[in-house]
């Protein structure tokens, strides 16, 4: 999508009319332009109620001679908000048909810059599809050229909404990347396939350092999770390590994402209805590059630390069994009782190898338990974390971007049962269903590296985010049209750069 913003009278295309719950004429301000046929057609369906502009209402009107409008609803303005806004933006994508045309004029009056930036970044962020499977006949549509979109507005809010605009594009190229990586399909994206589109994309920014520790490293280094979760499959595990304007001074902060490229669950395979959306669970490795993709695009000059831990979870004769004992890079040792509950796994060498960074704070995303959508639905990410500093802060940015994220507990009671085994250091599983994302989270906590050393050592500031509500199948997401969601790329760019 191609976006403009000036304060030009001129109306190119299908013109988009956001407007106001209750308002039954049309400003002559707002008209200027506008044919009057068309004007006439618009005031007559606010008149007659047909159109009353609540909050996401979407009409169209086509046919006449002074040209079509899309008139998008934006309910009250005291209940109006940057997410309902946001929606309606979005609503105007999804709504928008090919005989509308790919050129739309969206014309703002008595909107303030920052519902207007919301307006425009859902369009933005809507605006997306994946079809590069897709074969076209001969019989086909032709196909649509991308949209090009002139926002007006008032004289003196033109610069501020521009910038806005201009950073929500910014921002949305790591969310579409993000989206592409979790849609792409496993027999194409598979760990070391993952490693080559870092190395690739990183040639062209010198700012950016990207380091592969491949299989056989791995091994060498004793990194026993990602080794024992991947060494199942023919396409074997890696650790990618990104590293943005590495000559700044540290400590930085540090995103680690889970990367299953696809989760059989081993040899504690999972039953096979809708197993096609273990794609998605390398979603946290795909906001991890989202993010980088995010920071480079809008130039963010401080260090920032990236890790993902990659692999694919298949059963085979040497796969990880239920019952082993596997030694992980901090050195502590695991009993393995599900190789389902893999993520965990190649986490804790991820979060050790973090601790190595000179790190001010590490979160760690992943697609982690189907116990956290039984608590959360698809509506909120679920948070543990060791530090209220950082808890805040996160909340602050992920309400500032509509992407909620909810405080879960870190009770004394669940890192006890994660720690009871009768043979090693950590178990992976917890004793029974109870608390299944809360046990998880209290076995990444073991592994959390700390800063300095003997009785002064402290863990280091962290922050597990488990995505697996959010990252693909929320419906209730008016931004995304299907598939992955590319979740929490805008809210990690807010934490770290504060825009």
């Amino acid at each position: 999508m191609r976006v403009n913003v000036n304060d030009n009278e001129n109306i190119i295309g299908t013109l988009v009319l956001p407007l106001w719950q209750g308002v039954e004429s049309l400003d002559d301000n707002a008209c200027t332009g506008l044919h009057r046929v068309l004007r006439s057609q618009i005031e007559t369906v606010l008149i007659d109620g047909d159109f009353k502009a609540k909050s996401g209402s979407v009409m169209t009107l086509r046919g006449t001679e002074g040209g079509k409008a899309i008139l998008v609803g934006l309910g009250k303005p005291e209940k109006a908000d940057s997410n309902s806004v946001r929606n309606a933006g979005a609503g105007v994508i999804s709504h928008r048909k090919r005989s509308d045309g790919t050129d739309l004029t969206v014309r703002f009056h008595d909107v303030d810059v920052a519902l207007m930036s919301a307006f425009v970044e859902g369009m933005i962020l809507r605006d997306y599809k994946y079809d590069h499977y897709k074969t076209k006949g001969a019989d086909d549509e032709e196909e649509e050229g991308d949209l090009s979109v002139e926002i007006t507005c008032e004289e003196d809010k033109v610069e501020a909404l521009k910038a806005a605009s201009e950073l929500s594009a910014q921002v949305a190229s790591g969310v579409f990347l993000a989206r592409d990586l979790g849609n792409c399909p496993p027999n194409d994206l598979y760990p070391m396939a993952y490693a080559h589109k870092a190395i690739e994309w990183a040639k062209d920014l010198p700012n950016v350092n990207v380091n592969i520790i491949t299989y056989d490293e791995a091994i060498s280094l004793g990194m026993g999770g990602l080794v024992g979760v991947g060494m199942g499959s023919e396409r074997k595990p890696c650790m990618v390590i990104f590293e943005m304007n590495p000559k700044e001074a540290g400590p930085s902060p540090c995103i680690v994402g889970k990367g299953i490229t696809f989760d059989t669950g081993g040899i504690s395979i999972k039953p096979s209805p809708n197993m096609d959306e273990m794609k998605y669970d390398m979603h946290g490795s795909a906001t991890v590059f989202g993010v980088m993709q995010a920071l480079a695009a809008t130039g963010w000059q401080e260090r920032v630390v990236a890790i993902t831990c990659m692999a694919e979870n298949m059963p085979s004769s040497n796969a990880l069994r239920p019952g082993d004992v596997i030694t992980t890079y901090s050195g502590k040792t695991v009993e393995v009782l599900n190789t389902d509950a893999e993520g965990r796994l190649v986490l804790s060498d991820g979060l050790c190898k973090a601790g190595e960074m000179n790190v001010s704070y590490i979160i760690d995303l992943a697609t982690l338990t189907g116990a956290i959508v039984v608590a959360l639905g698809h509506e909120a990410t679920g948070m543990w974390t060791n530090d209220d500093q950082l808890r805040d802060s996160l909340k602050t940015a992920s309400d500032a971007c509509d992407e909620l994220i909810w405080p879960m507990p870190m009770l004394p009671q669940f890192e006890k049962e994660m720690t009871d085994s009768k043979i090693a250091d950590v178990r992976n599983l917890g004793a029974g269903r109870a608390g299944g994302s809360n046990t998880a989270a209290a076995f990444l906590k073991q592994f959390v590296p700390k800063r300095g050393e003997g009785e002064d050592a402290e863990d280091i500031p962290w922050a597990h985010l488990d995505i697996a509500g959010t990252a693909w199948g929320a419906k209730s997401n008016k931004l995304v049209p299907h598939g992955a969601t590319g979740i929490h790329v805008r809210t990690l760019h807010k934490l770290i750069t504060g825009q």
